[in-house]
């Protein structure tokens, strides 16, 4: 379930503050009394030992399991870009970066990280004309084999992994490992 590691960390820290709250009022509440037993020194213990024993523990965990759970959720929000953007290319065939980086609401040099963390990851594989700026999803096996740019018809160098470019043109072709 997303999110439930922010959930329990705001109810840990809840509990770990309500814990000492409960306990200070309740030192408060004895130490007013005409007839105390419970002495300053008394209460001072008590709010060290809940404070030691639950409230900084709880409380730890809870900010722990927070920003944790805020860092997972930052995490899925790009997976799910890069789920929309993969979606939206190979739905259409071929679509311009422009028309990406507004249906996506990013930036260019966002979208095309995203672009070659796809690649990286062996799920995407197509071409990109860089001067155009048009993504293309094509099966990009007989680009591999001739090395000719789908674009201009040069000769293709490798460009790093999965990705193959054009000195001519600046096209990128995304060959899926």
């Amino acid at each position: 379930m997303r999110g439930s590691g922010k959930i329990v960390g705001i109810i840990l820290i809840f509990f770990g503050l309500a814990a000492i709250g409960i306990v200070g009022i309740w030192a408060l509440a004895e130490m007013s009394g005409d007839n105390s037993a419970l002495t300053a020194g008394g209460a001072a213990l008590a709010m060290a030992l809940v404070f030691f024993l639950v409230t900084a523990p709880t409380v730890g965990v809870g900010a722990y399991l927070l920003v944790k759970g805020r860092h997972e959720s930052a995490q899925l929000a790009e997976v799910d870009q890069q789920r929309k953007l993969l979606n939206i290319v190979l739905t259409r065939g071929q679509v311009n970066m422009s028309d990406l980086v507004l249906e996506l609401g990013s930036s260019t040099d966002q979208v095309k990280a995203w672009i070659y963390d796809l690649v990286g990851k062996g799920l995407f594989s197509g071409y990109i004309n860089w001067n155009d700026g048009i993504l293309y999803s094509r099966q990009a096996g007989s680009i591999r084999e001739t090395k000719k740019c789908p674009n201009c018809g040069g000769q293709m160098q490798f460009g790093g992994k999965g990705v193959i470019t054009c000195p001519y043109c600046g096209t990128d072709v995304f060959l899926a490992t």
